[in-house]
């Protein structure tokens, strides 16, 4: 007992001669990026995903003195059960490791990327970042006139009356919108009761508007509750646990050091296709662009 209390008392003597990187008195708030469009992937571009996003999570909270964790936002949504899992994953380190967690949303938090900010205590923004989108949408395309002008004749085969559902190259089918309108509503219900539980008292204004699908600037957000405040994560971090906090960026790494999330390099090198990912960047670009970003 009595060594144990003796090399406590020395490393407390000698850390703050220390080189920063070197002491073990300051405080350690462990940062992760949730960057990019939810759930959208290629061999070569990976989305993020609780796969891609899990193990940085889990290291961040294991951090040693660590005093919370903070979430670097900027996702414009994407998938909702992708965005889901991160945010329950989030919530259950968070209560295992007895943590708080602060959200910092930068271009953009809507839809799913705002789903990923509620995983935080505390959410905070830039003025003119992008807030809200609470709500779900769905979009395709109908071929069924250019392929006819084409003379072209599709062909389908199949055991299940429901398997050709919304087919692009047909024309639509009312009972099938209202199917894909009742799952909407569902996802819908869903979202709307996490924002709800999480921001409770701190909602204000009418439901009709907050949980339209509608989105607002930061100072707007703050408003209407869906943010705590306007400011960047260095000066928050710095204001809550001093001058002399480390704020570590936790990075999954692959080979040679660069970082990868959820995909391996060989993979990436051998299953990667062009046009998937010319595809995949085309569709996370106009998710984006939905918010004029």
């Amino acid at each position: 007992m009595g060594t144990e209390t003796n090399r406590r008392s020395i490393s407390e003597f000698i850390s703050p001669y220390l080189p920063q990187r070197l002491r073990t008195d300051l405080p350690v708030v462990p940062v992760v990026r949730l960057t990019g469009v939810i759930g959208f992937s290629t061999p070569l571009k990976p989305g993020l995903s609780l796969a891609s996003a899990a193990r940085s999570l889990e290291t961040a909270f294991k951090t040693k003195r660590a005093k919370a964790v903070a979430l670097a936002i900027n996702s414009p949504g994407g998938s909702p059960v992708q965005s889901h899992l991160i945010f329950k994953r989030v919530r259950e380190l968070a209560a295992e490791h007895k943590l708080p967690v602060l959200s910092f949303i930068e271009d953009a938090g809507a839809s799913g990327g705002y789903m990923l900010a509620c995983a935080g205590d505390e959410i905070f923004c830039d003025p003119s970042s992008i807030i809200g989108s609470i709500g779900v949408v769905g979009a395709t395309f109908g071929l069924n006139k250019a392929i006819e002008k084409l003379g072209i004749e599709r062909r389908v085969y199949t055991s299940g009356d429901r398997k050709v559902t919304l087919d692009p190259f047909l024309p639509e089918n009312p009972e099938d919108i209202q199917r894909l309108k009742a799952i909407q509503h569902d996802i819908h219900e869903g979202f709307i009761a996490l924002v709800k539980e999480r921001r409770g008292t701190r909602l204000r204004g009418p439901e009709s508007a907050l949980f339209s699908g509608e989105y607002w600037a930061g100072t707007k957000a703050q408003e209407l509750g869906l943010v705590d405040g306007l400011n960047d994560l260095r000066t928050v971090l710095r204001e809550r646990f001093g001058d002399k906090v480390k704020m570590p960026l936790i990075a999954e790494k692959g080979w040679f050091g660069r970082r990868v999330t959820g995909v391996g390099l060989s993979q990436a090198l051998t299953a990667g296709s062009f046009a998937d990912d010319m595809l995949s960047a085309l569709e996370a670009r106009a998710i984006w662009a939905r918010y004029g970003l």
